[in-house]
């Protein structure tokens, strides 16, 4: 094997001292002093004992090169591997663009486009393999809003009102893929969360800056499309009011989790989706005659009533839990008060169940 390396590179050293010597000989520096063979000879020998000498340090410095490459080419996922190459390839490309009006320099031109390509080749190939992961992001991205695209335009656009903006829900809501269609966020609504956010009292502050986030968040993903429409109604004044004229006007629905603004929409033949009668739907049903754990917390409003909340926030009311207040107790339901603003559950304690 060392043999082999040795006559390879010596051939090798051969041939670039005879390219050497016709460079030499044909610039005609010497041209009148020297005699051309002599000079190719010359250089021919000297390519060919360098290239002896040389070859069994740079054989082992490649197989040693190449057993690294090998371990760490086996090391690198398939996909992003396919991205070196595309950028290899890509790089390559590049390279033989640039280097064909290079060709022309005298002496170097024949060497350029080989030093362009490894150039070019290299930083293809590194860029490819790291960026591998975010172009295959950004097409997945894409081919999403594609679709998103389709699906929005045979879907009813969702007109959203400032309080289920600020609510936030309507983020993880729309991830879900529970609402199909534009997200229509009015001008006039925005305005009042800017209004909101720069207000001198800190709780309004807050809330509208929590709306204008997670607002900025929806329209950063892929699953929802958000328009901002600048549709205005100069001749009025409340905001309520013009959400449901540009709802009639689109034809889209209002969403929202404002019971009032419910009620308005339903006056006037709006279609609504009520954030909170959503969550509603989703909790767990109960049923009276059913045994619940419930911490009672607090002073009903009707005399010896206790009242407390299940896990999930919904409202417990416990007729006779006032002397249970710091206790968890167990209770019977005796009744369920549904509503759009949320859900009520009437109970008694075990304990008086059993001594009636």
């Amino acid at each position: 094997m060392v043999i082999f390396v040795r006559v390879v590179f010596a051939a090798i050293g051969a041939v670039l001292g005879y390219s050497g010597a016709l460079l030499v000989h044909n610039s005609g520096a010497m041209a009148e002093f020297i005699d051309k063979s002599y000079v190719v000879g010359l250089f021919i020998f000297v390519g060919f004992l360098v290239g002896l000498a040389v070859g069994p340090a740079v054989g082992r410095g490649l197989g040693t090169g190449s057993k690294k490459l090998t371990r760490t080419l086996l090391k690198i996922p398939t996909h992003e591997l396919l991205g070196g190459v595309l950028g290899l390839v890509s790089g390559w490309i590049v390279a033989l663009v640039i280097s064909i009006p290079l060709l022309k320099i005298p002496y170097v031109g024949d060497y350029l486009p080989i030093i362009l390509g490894i150039v070019l080749g290299y930083l293809g190939f590194v860029v490819g393999l790291r960026r591998t992961d975010e172009l295959t992001h950004g097409f997945s991205r894409s081919r999403r809003s594609l679709l998103n695209s389709s699906t929005a335009s045979k879907a009813t656009a969702k007109i959203l009102d400032t309080s289920v903006i600020i609510d936030g829900r309507i983020s993880d809501i729309t991830k879900s893929g529970f609402l199909e269609g534009d997200l229509i966020v009015p001008g006039f609504v925005l305005e009042e969360l800017q209004h909101i956010a720069d207000s001198s009292d800190v709780l309004k502050r807050n809330r509208g800056r929590r709306g204008l986030d997670i607002l900025n968040k929806i329209q950063k993903e892929p699953y929802a499309n958000v328009r901002i429409v600048e549709e205005d109604y100069g001749d009025i004044s409340e905001v309520d009011t013009k959400l449901v004229k540009l709802a009639k006007d689109m034809g889209g629905k209002v969403v929202t989790n404002d019971y009032n603004l419910n009620k308005v929409c339903e006056l006037h033949g709006v279609a609504v989706l009520n954030i909170n009668e959503l969550a509603n739907s989703v909790k767990p049903v109960v049923l009276p005659g059913e045994e619940l754990k419930v911490h009672v917390i607090k002073d009903g409003k009707e005399q010896g009533q206790g009242v407390g909340y299940l896990d999930d926030g919904t409202m417990i009311v416990v007729d006779g839990g006032r002397r249970f207040i710091g206790q968890t107790v167990a209770v019977l339901v005796t009744s369920v008060l549904q509503t759009a603003a949320g859900r009520m559950i009437f109970a008694k304690p075990k304990a008086m169940e059993r001594a009636l």
